[in-house]
Order: C-alpha cells, then sequence, then structure tokens
C-alpha cells in the first residue's frame, strides 16, 4: 500500500513530501477512490430512514483519504511538477472527474439526499448545517442528478473531455514560458536594467554554462525588463514572446482548446438547463446573474474610461517629448509608465527595494496578523518540505493553541507555474469532537536572493504577498463543522476580500513603520517616501482598473453566450476588448490562449470577481480607517464574521453582520481616485 494511504504519523499530521515517490501516486489515487466508493456505498446501503446525520454528514466527511491525496499532488503539480507528474495528472484526472460524476449521478445516493431536503422544515438545524444541505442538494442537481441516463452519460463525457482539455491548456503554457530564452551578450542590450535584475539575468545564464544575461518569461525577468529595459526593439520581441503563448499554430498552440472548452462548457449549461455556462456559475455566486455581472463591470467601465484616456494622453505625450515616439506600443507602457511615475513622484521601484527585503516584509506580514488577530509565528524545522526553497511555519493563537500549519514558497524554478496563489494541504473542520487545524500554504515568484543581494521586493511585489496572505489567513482562521464550507470554501466573489482587504494595510505609514527597514543600514523608510508611496497608489488608477475590466469582459464574452459561432479566437478577443482598448493590438499575440484564469483555474465567468471583492475591500477597510487601522474591535468583527465563518452563511449577510450595511461602490471610486 502507498505512503499516503496510511495515517501519516507526522508532526501535526503533515504530508510526508519527502518519503512520497511520483510512482507512489497512481497507485494510491486508485486505492482513495476505491475507498471513498465504499464510504459512498455504505451511505447509499443504509437501511435507516435518511437523516441529516447519516446521509448529508456522512457525505461531508467522507473521501477524506482521497481529498488528502488530491491536494498533496495537484499542489505539486503547480509549485514542483516535472513531466512525470503531469503525465499523471493526465491520467489521474479522468479518474477524478468518473468519480465525481459516480457520485453525483449515483441516484439512490441522490433519493436519499433528496428526502433530507424536502423534509428540512421539520429539522432543527443550525444556520451551518442548513448552508450545507442546501448545498449538497444543489451539488446534485446541477451537476445531473435530475437528468435522463442517456444525458447523465453525455455529461460524464463532457466532465472527462473537460478535465484533460484544462489540464493540456496549462502544461502548454508552462513548455512555452520554460522553453523560452533570450540571450543578450552585449552590454548595451541591458541598459537601464536595474543592477538587482542584470545580476539576476548574469547568474541565471552562468547557471547554463553561458555568457553574458538570460532574461526568460518568469515575472522576476520578465517585468523588471520590460520596465526598464532601454532597448525598445528588445521589449517588443520580449513582448511579442509573451503575448504569443499557445498561439503560434505550433505543437504548443491553444487556440483549438480555447474553443473547445468554451463550447463544451456551453453544452453542459445547455444539458443542466442553463441558458450559458456564465448563467450555470453565477447562481452560486454573490453577482447571480450574468446581466449583473454585466452591468456592474460597465458601470466601472463608464467611470474608469474618461480618467484611462486621460492618462493614456498623458503617457503618450511624455513618451513622444521624451523619445520622439509616435505611436506608444503595448512593450511601451511600462517602461514610459515608469519613467513619468518617476517624474511625477521622484519615486521608483528601485528606490524602494532596499527597504522590503522579502524577510522583513514576511515578518511585516506576521506582526500585521497578530496585531489584528493575535497569531504568533514561529519558523520550524521539524516538518517536511516538497523544496528547500520552503518555509514552515507552526501558527498558534494567544493562549498558545495550535492554529495552522504554514508552508511559503517564494522564488521561480523550473517546476513552478508563474503568478502567485494560496492553497491548502488540509482542511479545518470539526470530526469526532476534535477541531482538526488546516495546514496552508503561499506560493509566490520573488527575485532570488544574488550572491550580493538578498531577495528586495518591489512595492507591487509587497502587496502581492500581502495579498496571498490574506488568502492564507482566511485559511488559517477557518472554525467551521464541516470541511466543504471551511476556510477559503466561500462564494467565489467573497473569496478575494480577505485577500484583497489586507494589501490596504501595505500603504499605512502605521504598518509600514513596522518592516519597512533599508537592508544594509537598518534605517527605517522615510516618511517622505511614505507619502509618495500614498500619493503615486492612484497613478494610473483609470489605466489599471479598464485593464482588469479588459479581462472580466473577455471571460463573460467566452462563457456569458454561445460560443458555437465563434471560429476565430484572436477575432472574437478583439472585438471583446473594443470598448477597453487604448493601445494599438499586436496581431502575433493573443491574450485567451494564455488565460490561465479562466482556462485552466476555476475563475471562468468569475474573472469580474477581483473588481467586485475590491468594491468590498475598499467599503471594508473605510471601517478601519474609521476606527484605526489596528483598531482591535473591528479586527474582532472581521475574524469572527468574515475570516472564521468560511461559507456557513450567505455571504452578503456576514458582510452585513461585519460591517453593519451593504458595501458602497463609491468607497472603492474615491480610493482610486475616479470619484471627482
Amino acid at each position: 500500500m502507498s505512503i499516503l494511504n496510511k495515517p501519516f504519523n507526522t508532526t501535526y499530521n503533515t504530508a510526508p513530501f519527502s518519503k512520497i515517490k511520483t510512482e507512489d501516486y497512481l497507485p494510491a489515487f486508485k486505492k482513495g477512490i476505491e475507498k471513498a466508493k465504499a464510504e459512498i456505498d455504505t451511505i447509499v446501503n443504509n437501511t435507516e430512514t435518511p437523516t441529516f446525520k447519516n446521509t448529508i454528514d456522512a457525505l461531508d466527511y467522507s473521501g477524506e483519504e482521497l481529498d488528502r491525496i488530491s491536494s498533496i499532488f495537484f499542489n505539486l503539480n503547480s509549485a514542483e511538477t516535472n513531466d512525470e507528474i503531469q503525465k499523471i495528472a493526465q491520467e489521474v484526472s479522468p479518474l477524478l472527474s468518473d468519480f465525481s460524476n459516480d457520485i453525483t449521478l449515483n441516484e439512490d445516493l441522490f433519493k436519499r439526499v433528496k428526502a433530507v431536503y424536502n423534509s428540512k422544515s421539520n429539522l432543527e438545524l443550525t444556520t451551518e448545517q442548513e448552508t450545507l444541505l442546501d448545498k449538497k442538494y444543489k451539488g446534485f442537481s446541477r451537476n445531473g442528478a435530475n437528468l435522463s441516463d442517456h444525458k447523465k452519460e453525455k455529461l460524464r463525457a463532457i466532465d472527462k473531455e473537460l478535465s484533460q482539455l484544462k489540464l493540456k491548456f496549462g502544461e502548454h503554457i508552462l513548455a512555452e514560458t520554460n522553453t523560452y530564452e533570450m540571450h543578450l551578450m552585449n552590454e548595451a542590450e541591458v541598459s537601464g536594467l536595474p543592477d538587482g535584475a542584470k545580476e539576476a539575468a548574469k547568474q541565471l545564464a552562468e547557471s547554463k554554462g553561458k555568457e553574458g544575461w538570460l532574461i526568460t518569461l518568469d515575472y522576476p525577468s520578465y517585468i523588471p525588463f520590460m520596465t526598464y529595459a532601454d532597448n525598445r526593439e528588445l521589449r517588443e520581441k520580449l513582448s511579442k514572446a509573451f503575448g504569443s503563448k499557445g498561439f503560434k499554430n505550433d505543437d504548443l498552440d491553444n487556440q483549438a482548446i480555447v474553443l473547445k472548452i468554451a463550447q463544451l462548457r456551453f453544452e453542459r449549461a445547455q444539458l443542466l438547463g442553463y441558458k450559458t455556462h456564465a448563467h450555470f456559475v453565477l447562481e452560486e455566486r454573490m453577482a447571480e446573474t450574468p446581466e449583473k455581472v454585466n452591468t456592474f463591470l460597465n458601470e466601472l467601465l463608464d467611470k474608469a474610461k474618461p480618467a484611462a484616456k486621460e492618462e493614456f494622453k498623458k503617457l503618450e505625450n511624455f513618451a513622444k517629448d521624451l523619445d520622439n515616439i509616435d505611436q506608444l506600443q503595448k512593450w511601451d507602457s511600462g517602461y514610459y509608465s515608469e519613467k513619468l511615475k518617476q517624474k511625477l513622484f521622484s519615486l521608483d521601484d528601485e528606490q524602494l527595494k532596499p527597504y522590503f527585503k522579502l524577510e522583513n516584509v514576511i515578518d511585516g506580514a506576521f506582526t500585521v496578523a497578530q496585531k489584528l488577530f493575535g497569531l504568533q509565528f514561529e519558523e520550524i524545522d521539524t516538518i517536511d518540505k516538497y523544496h528547500d526553497d520552503v518555509l514552515t511555519y507552526k501558527v498558534t493563537d494567544s493562549e498558545g493553541e495550535l492554529v495552522s500549519v504554514f508552508y511559503a514558497d517564494f522564488f521561480p524554478r523550473a517546476g513552478k507555474r508563474n503568478g502567485a496563489w494560496m492553497t491548502s494541504y488540509k482542511p479545518q473542520m470539526v470530526k469526532n469532537g476534535v477541531n482538526e487545524r488546516p495546514h496552508v500554504s503561499i506560493v509566490c515568484n520573488f527575485t532570488k536572493p544574488t550572491k550580493s543581494k538578498p531577495s528586495l521586493l518591489t512595492f507591487n511585489e509587497v502587496t502581492t504577498l500581502f495579498h496571498e496572505f490574506g488568502h492564507a489567513l482566511h485559511g488559517m482562521l477557518a472554525n467551521t463543522t464541516y470541511p466543504s464550507l471551511s476556510g477559503t470554501s466561500v462564494y467565489w466573489d467573497f473569496v478575494e476580500l480577505p485577500s484583497q482587504i489586507l494589501e490596504n494595510w501595505c500603504y499605512e505609514e502605521e504598518t509600514l513603520k513596522l518592516f519597512a527597514t533599508h537592508y544594509e543600514t537598518g534605517e527605517v523608510i522615510p516618511m517622505e517616501l511614505i507619502e509618495k508611496i500614498k500619493t503615486s497608489s492612484t497613478f494610473h488608477e483609470g489605466m489599471q482598473t479598464l485593464r482588469q475590466l479588459s479581462f472580466g469582459l473577455l471571460d463573460m464574452s467566452w462563457h456569458g453566450v454561445d460560443p458555437s459561432n465563434i471560429s476565430k479566437v484572436k477575432a472574437h478577443e478583439v472585438k471583446a476588448f473594443g470598448a477597453t482598448r487604448l493601445y494599438p493590438d499586436v496581431a502575433e499575440n493573443c491574450m485567451s490562449t494564455a488565460f490561465a484564469h479562466i482556462f485552466q483555474g476555476g475563475y471562468s465567468s468569475g474573472y469580474y470577481s477581483y473588481k467586485w471583492a475590491e468594491v468590498l475591500d475598499a467599503d471594508a477597510f473605510e471601517y478601519f480607517k474609521e476606527e484605526g487601522v489596528f483598531n482591535k474591535t473591528v479586527a474582532d468583527k472581521f475574524k469572527t464574521y468574515v475570516l472564521s465563518q468560511g461559507g456557513t452563511e450567505n455571504p452578503m449577510t456576514l458582510y452585513k453582520k461585519f460591517r453593519g450595511q451593504e458595501p458602497k461602490p463609491e468607497a472603492l471610486l474615491r480610493r482610486a481616485g475616479l470619484l471627482k
């Protein structure tokens, strides 16, 4: 039997990474599925009348071993993958898809769930139990339990194909990212690059036995080059390489995959009685309908567009005056924005980075969590890690009780996808009277330390770390009974509230003074720099808002319509971007073919939620500002009604319990400087 199918017998029941061999996964999955099926059979074959306890309760705790194996395996497939793991993922995904369908299409199981659901008015259930019952019933009805046998088979086939297509989509992007290198031999070609970025590029070249500098599509390499490199032709080359991922009509092309995923999602929704995939998804969101989402996005677009156009015009004039640029292109965006920002605010990332040594920023995030929620973080080396770069912590409360195990993984490497995310290796739940504490992880891609410098973060990376740490707190402070309602298991357009609100502390003097100290001198960040951070925080907010809205509108254009008539990915995208376009289109580039959030991750019909959650977080943070950013009463309310409750109640109900009112969009517009 695989190590993954036995009790771990490790400190805090943590994953025994170093003892797991790649060949353990497939047999472990098969055994886990077998065991989970047996647990379902026990529920179905129970001759007693269906009750909440013997059906709904039992169903939520079933498959625990399989869930644990899945979380370990798929987290590693994102953070530390290789060809073997990717191959296993392709093999395992259809098995899991089949198993999931075996549950939701199990008529006898659904009959029991339905019997409990139909008698709910006679049951004395807690709010959490009511939510769970509702969720379990909808889990069946929304996934085909009421369909005829013929339609159920069709649904199974669609789900299996979708699971494989999504994996293939991600593999193509990772392969494109890993294979591209821009090898520079001439000092003039790296002109403008900060010393740290230059040194990192040189070290990367050396590590591959090459002279000169290597620039890649990994964010810590790509973004500094696009922001600082003086050579416009090289910026264009890199920008086109980045923007053409999955769009080269080669073996790694994603165009057919995008069209197929959109079509299959539409067919699936129709099969289940929904107009489109977005109608299906949004039924279980705060936003409720595609119409509401489109109205929300377009109202923000109306408010942001005048500001964005004005900002763009100023940027165009600035580039023309500075370098006689006639037509601003996408590869000019970061470069001239940074130059203009330096001119307007005498502020640039290179000035700030010495104050944001990674270790200090981590301590800063921990201190904020301690001041707000009474948490203590202690680095420990008694638990296993999946890579040497990973940091491991024990998190305790003010009584010294274990709150969570916390993993943090900060640097890019070949087996790790780009971006930043939070995930979990073990959920929180109350089982057999014991409050099982969660194992939470955040994964980022920051600049690695070099021979001469520690890892120094840009301010944008500081907010990214706080953002993911906000998600982590949502996972760590979970305090619910049932695993499927715990932590970040909330409506998708509510899940970004804890992460986005935490970013606000990065702009506060009270917070920055806690951790922003110069890595060489120990000097606390000067007040004038704090002021500049605050005044520059709304710089190009109109353009940034337009960019976010364009992604949300693109998502809805794929999922809120019948995609049957879409034959060309690029042509469809150009049309979807029409209302938000500022820069000329680049024929060689396509966003959709690398839009992993919606075609690989779980954000399909949900990308709008970043902006939706910004409305929530701006409104919520105004409450903190009114009472004091470290006000214990407000923090306790946020912990009690938002962070600990998971998905136990409707998110708007929870929000109103915290805030005393519904969120007002004006708070976001005020913060963004878009309210005149």
